[in-house]
């Protein structure tokens, strides 16, 4: 009767093991083959960039950076800007793409034709006092790198209309104005044409837009 029992119970151990072995095996395929194809999709893109959706232009605007003082449109003209979006309680992407900006700043010290312009989507929480401490967190310029503020319904129409579209149909992007691409880095060319976006998040991305620099001022 023992030998029986015994037998039974072998059986269902073999195919659980068997089983198990297949499911190990399969997560390391899947997961090797999707490695493969990230550092593939990388390779391809790398240093590529997007370009805008439409013809996009900075627009007219005036707000208030980390000092409290008036950052305007004036203060951009004629100048090559790279320009990125953030709010200061996002802890992921955010301080990814603001080191990006701070290797920017690093790699134009010498620049005078270059400025830094960082606008926030959630100006309820990033007053002046909060975003000069983001900026003293990633060495930000107060003269070149500007951290902008102000009215809401001013930052966000600006936003969008110079730089980023609005997913309205999406449930799941919970960003501050539902903007899409926050993680982007745009390059405005010195009469205020945004010419391409680079991922903030890779670590290629500064030496991109500083190659774009270059190549806007042969231009």
């Amino acid at each position: 009767m023992s030998d029986v029992n015994s037998s039974s119970e072998t059986i269902p151990r073999s195919e659980e093991k068997f089983f198990l072995t297949i499911v190990i095996v399969l997560a390391v395929v899947v997961g090797l083959g999707s490695w493969i194809a990230v550092i593939a999709f990388s390779a391809k893109d790398k240093n590529s960039g997007l370009a805008p959706d439409h013809a996009r232009r900075l627009e007219n605007f005036s707000f208030i950076d980390q000092t409290g003082r008036a950052i305007t449109h004036a203060d951009a003209d004629g100048k090559i800007l790279a320009v990125s979006f953030l709010f200061t309680s996002c802890s992921l992407t955010c301080p990814e793409v603001s080191r990006s900006m701070a290797e920017i700043q690093r790699r134009t010290a010498s620049s005078a034709d270059v400025r830094l312009l960082s606008f926030t989507v959630d100006p309820r929480s990033d007053t002046p006092p909060v975003l000069a401490k983001w900026g003293e967190r990633f060495g930000a310029d107060t003269n070149r790198w500007f951290l902008l503020t102000g009215d809401k319904a001013e930052l966000h129409r600006v936003i969008g209309n110079s730089f980023l579209a609005v997913e309205t149909n999406n449930p799941f992007n919970s960003m501050p104005g539902n903007f899409a691409g926050t993680e982007r880095i745009a390059v405005v060319d010195q009469r205020g044409n945004v010419q391409i976006y680079f991922d903030g998040l890779r670590v290629e991305t500064p030496g991109a837009v500083v190659r774009e620099i270059e190549r806007l001022r042969k231009e």
